[in-house]
């Protein structure tokens, strides 16, 4: 018990995102903690976004002039202070009060765009109001309501979206079977979950004083005034996910949308193409954190044929499994304009709110320029294939936490979490 209250002091000490995730999954309780960790079914593809990092090593060069390293770069034309944004998860309220605005914070402080979720618990409005110098993306799930998918356009344009992010993977939810033990039906948990749950009142504190269960602010207006809970608009968006997602709707969304635009979850060249055809900006290379499809490929795998396939015409963003600054560099060396990364500062956030995620984010730039020093790249521009190789070993463990906090053999590591 005292080991899980002193992680919200000693989080500052962490030296690693899987260290963050090691203490938060203390501070929190089962259920919150299995949304944020976990996959699909086996998880196999779970596992397999870090795995696929692990099958590449550096190849450094030395007498390099390192005193200067420099992570600025261009993200979807605008500058950034590293090639990553953070990526859109949803129901973050159940981590910390007011979650997204926190998110959306830490990511101003640092420079770089945030991506808030068509499911957060804080609104477009809410955030655009709360932190008006956040470079601003939304994330939209495409609802099988052509009037209110319109209105989000709308709102998000309203709000100062200069992105959006168009999700096509998520047509059917995966099986997460943890999520199937957690609850007995949506945001209402089983009896030894709600027993857990009692046991955290530090989390509770943080989370649900004094409002209760956040509700999902993206989608209240769209609910009866009698059912505006979070339990409803639970089922409001897995009941009206359209299932009839095509690449003539997302034509139309083209069409209606005047910001950049980016279509999240491909993994293909012939996808990767259409996006091309239909007027996107650019693609986001992305397998859904190992939540979806599970056996999908891991996405540092499926990304150099998408950059084959679009990378002179368009914009390539990678995410699921970032958790140090050397995979950063791995994507970008790969032909990733940069990543989305998502698990990563939810673990800070789960720990210090708004501060947490900072330090994680500042984790990872520490990490990227420390490495780049030491592959003798100072700039971004000289992360390229030269810069790797294909490592012929077999990894016997790794630095991610496995499902119980520990550290995890081989394949057992978590996604990202988009």
């Amino acid at each position: 018990m005292k080991r899980r209250y002193l992680s919200h002091y000693l989080w500052r000490r962490a030296q690693s995102i899987d260290e963050l995730a090691g203490m938060a999954r203390r501070r929190l309780p089962a259920f919150a903690w299995e949304y944020v960790h976990g996959g699909a079914e086996d998880e196999i593809t779970l596992g397999d976004n870090r795995r696929a990092f692990s099958a590449w090593g550096f190849q450094p060069r030395t007498l390099v002039d390192v005193e200067d390293r420099n992570s600025q770069t261009t993200l979807l034309g605008q500058p950034a202070a590293m090639p990553l944004a953070i990526a859109p998860t949803g129901y973050n309220g159940m981590l910390w009060k007011d979650a997204d605005i926190a998110l959306a914070r830490a990511a101003a402080s640092r420079n770089i765009p945030f991506t808030l979720s068509t499911v957060s618990c804080n609104s477009l409005e809410a955030v655009a109001e709360a932190v008006p110098d956040a470079r601003l993306w939304f994330q939209l799930y495409v609802l099988d309501d052509q009037a209110v998918r319109d209105d989000m356009l709308a709102r998000a344009q309203a709000a100062g979206a200069e992105t959006l992010l168009v999700t096509t993977d998520t047509v059917v939810l995966g099986r997460r079977e943890w999520d199937a033990r957690s609850f007995v039906n949506p945001r209402r948990l089983g009896l030894p979950y709600l027993v857990d749950t009692a046991l955290h009142p530090q989390w509770a504190w943080r989370a649900l004083w004094p409002q209760g269960l956040p509700t999902l602010g993206n989608l209240m207006k769209y609910l009866p005034k009698e059912q505006q809970s979070a339990a409803s608009a639970a089922s409001f968006i897995n009941q009206r996910m359209s299932r009839r997602l095509t690449w003539e709707t997302l034509t139309e969304i083209r069409e209606r949308w005047p910001g950049k635009l980016l279509i999240k979850g491909i993994t293909n060249a012939t996808d990767a193409r259409e996006a091309k055809r239909i007027g996107a900006d650019g693609v986001v290379v992305t397998n859904h954190g190992g939540r979806q499809l599970d056996g999908a490929p891991a996405t540092l795998d499926a990304l150099p044929e998408v950059v084959d396939a679009v990378g002179e015409d368009l914009h390539v963003l990678l995410d699921s499994g970032i958790r140090r600054g050397s995979d950063i560099a791995k994507a970008v060396a790969l032909g990733a304009e940069g990543v989305l990364c998502g698990r990563a500062t939810l673990y800070g956030l789960a720990l210090g709110g708004e501060a947490g995620a900072a330090h994680a984010l500042d984790l990872l730039r520490d990490q990227l320029h420390n490495l780049m020093a030491q592959l003798g790249r100072p700039t971004l521009d000289q992360l390229t294939p030269a810069c790797l190789r294909r490592t012929p070993y077999v990894a016997v463990g790794s630095d991610a936490p496995n499902r119980s906090g520990s550290r995890s053999p081989a394949g057992e590591s978590p996604g990202d979490l988009p």
